[in-house]
């Protein structure tokens, strides 16, 4: 299979601009970043007025095996129980491939 790209569009629950909202965000790259099989990770702001989903994890992974172990990951696992849960208001989840 080929290569994953895991998108997580995003509010959170905190003030924008807070140290609560500048915690989570780094929290968030060293927690994730220090997965194996992650890349090319990525925090974006959004841009447009069209969404008021105001942030986008991207990352990817070379194959649906690195893609599975990372969801369970027992890093994750606590990372989306601990923080995730209580500090994100509103999400949306994709999972793209790339089209030959």
């Amino acid at each position: 299979m080929a290569a994953i790209q895991h998108t997580v569009v995003f509010r959170l629950a905190h003030p924008a601009g807070s140290e609560a909202e500048q915690a989570f965000l780094a929290a968030a790259r060293d927690v994730l970043t220090s997965i194996p099989g992650v890349t090319e990770f990525r925090i974006s702001d959004q841009v447009s007025p069209k969404s008021d989903l105001t942030f986008q994890f991207s990352m990817v992974f070379a194959d649906d095996a690195a893609y599975r172990a990372y969801n369970e990951h027992p890093t994750h696992v606590a990372f989306v129980e601990e923080r995730w849960g209580s500090e994100v208001a509103e999400f949306q989840e994709y999972d793209f491939t790339r089209r030959a």
